[in-house]
């Protein structure tokens, strides 16, 4: 596969049999299946490789590694609602015009969407089951999106949204949260982390790795497939992230940095790139990227032509990671957010620290 600007979207796709999609979450989240290949070996192949747990993270952690997980929380994002004719609409929540975290409620201005979109005029009080005003929707942004505002505690009405390609009800909601997630942010979970325990993190700091955090909203844009025939061609959507000065002044001090999950990723190096420890970013990690400060990465197996497989490929290797979810699918591997994991090492082309 190339790695030019003439990389094509399809050169990120493979077939995903539907069985292979994770409906429900193993138990414990340390359960999981971990595809280890952290030795990126020579030539285009999966390099050395081994069969483990989530549980065995630890094995891998050093002395003097750091390992940064993303904190953010997934919101109740998803809005059932009615309008005062009787018509359902479902509204979901993207993101606040106001990303302060001053207002936990979520009272106020959102871009969402809206369906069905064209049957909703601009104006329209959408309400509850039980006749309260919940939200006004407005104009319309472009892109499917709308301008709606919140009305009324979005703790009180919301519900957390599912991936799409989840068609089973979850039993138990946290388990669409990480064990150690904090500000309300996000439509989507940051789901490499969902197999994380305090066990597996503790177990870390046993082995003399250091834990830290960042903070990035995760978009729905996060996994729509790429639609631009060129990938150079992708616009990505922006998220809002914060990366303290104590994470980033222990990864620049780390032996090796493992980042869990695509969006630590994309905290890490964005703030890397810009200098800038938060604001928002819409960095496209595509293969030339040169990584600054990630040696490893523990990450889901993404679904085809997302930039999330884009960044593994650019992590990885571009003739690499095909291989990889190969020898994933024949061993009987679970993909997506409620699937197995995979610990991978940086290729050893790529530049860094």
């Amino acid at each position: 596969m190339a790695d030019s600007a003439d990389s094509s979207s399809y050169d990120y796709d493979y077939d995903l049999p539907a069985e292979a999609v994770a409906q429900t979450p193993l138990e414990p989240r340390s359960a999981a299946r971990m595809l280890v290949a952290c030795d990126p070996g020579a030539g285009p192949g999966p390099g050395p490789v081994e069969h483990r747990r989530v549980a065995d993270l630890v094995d891998y952690v050093r002395a003097g590694d750091v390992v940064v997980v993303n904190e953010t929380r997934v919101l109740p994002a998803r809005l059932v609602l009615n309008k005062a004719t009787g018509g359902s609409v479902e509204v979901l929540l993207l993101e606040p015009y106001d990303d302060s975290g001053e207002n936990p409620q979520g009272i106020g201005e959102w871009q969402a969407l809206v369906r069905p979109s064209r049957r909703v005029a601009p104006g329209t009080t959408l309400f509850s089951s039980e006749g309260e005003a919940v939200v006004v929707v407005g104009e319309r942004l472009g892109d499917d999106r709308r301008r709606v505002r919140l009305l009324a505690p979005l703790d009180s009405h919301g519900q957390v949204a599912l991936p799409p390609y989840i068609h089973e009800p979850l039993a138990e909601p946290s388990r669409y949260q990480t064990v150690y997630a904090r500000r309300p942010a996000s439509v989507a979970a940051p789901t490499a982390g969902l197999h994380l325990t305090h066990e597996v993190l503790d177990g870390i700091a046993g082995q003399g790795g250091e834990v830290h955090t960042v903070d990035l909203a995760v978009g729905l844009g996060t996994f729509r497939p790429m639609t631009a025939h060129r990938v150079d061609d992708h616009v990505m959507h922006e998220e809002s992230y914060r990366v303290p000065e104590a994470t980033m002044a222990a990864c620049q001090q780390a032996r090796r940095v493992l980042a869990v999950g695509t969006t630590t990723v994309r905290a890490l190096e964005a703030a890397a790139v810009s200098g800038r420890m938060e604001g928002r970013t819409d960095l496209f990690i595509r293969p030339g990227f040169d990584f600054r400060v990630v040696d490893l990465l523990f990450t889901n197996f993404h679904l085809p032509r997302s930039s999330l497989l884009v960044l593994l490929a650019a992590f990885v290797g571009p003739r690499r990671w095909k291989p990889l979810y190969s020898l994933a699918l024949s061993q009987g591997y679970r993909f997506l957010s409620f699937g197995d994991a995979m610990l991978v090492g940086r290729a050893a082309d790529q530049a860094g620290r």
